[in-house]
């Protein structure tokens, strides 16, 4: 626990993030409130959870909020799809979207587990 700006997992979220608030503020993303407001949401979320997490006392809180970061790229993914197959969004730029996504899943499962194991239960 500590600094979570120090965590390439957060800084990739992060970075996903801007780059969905950057894709939303466009073309037919713009005038859709409802899938605009919830992506950035979801997007939001998975940087924040990390944050957070990385930030509590115990090992067990801060993994309820990385697995709470996994549900949120679960929806930005849902949602992506959503949008590529409506023509919001290009099959480049949500290719682009799942290899982030499957890639920050990946690296939460393994911090999730490496904070499992340094608190192993009884």
């Amino acid at each position: 626990m500590g600094d979570f700006r120090r965590l390439k997992v957060w800084r990739r979220a992060k970075d996903l993030s801007v780059l969905i608030y950057k894709l939303t503020a466009n073309g037919h993303f713009a005038k859709d409130f409802g899938l605009k407001d919830q992506l950035r949401r979801a997007a939001i979320s998975i940087p924040s959870n990390i944050a957070e997490g990385d930030e509590l006392d115990t090992n067990s809180q801060s993994i309820r909020h990385f697995y709470i970061s996994k549900g949120s790229i679960a929806e930005v993914l849902t949602q992506t799809i959503i949008a590529q197959e409506i023509g919001y969004i290009d099959k480049s730029k949500f290719n682009e979207i799942e290899t982030e996504c499957r890639a920050i899943s990946g690296m939460l499962t393994r911090l999730i587990q490496a904070r499992k194991s340094t608190n192993p239960k009884p």
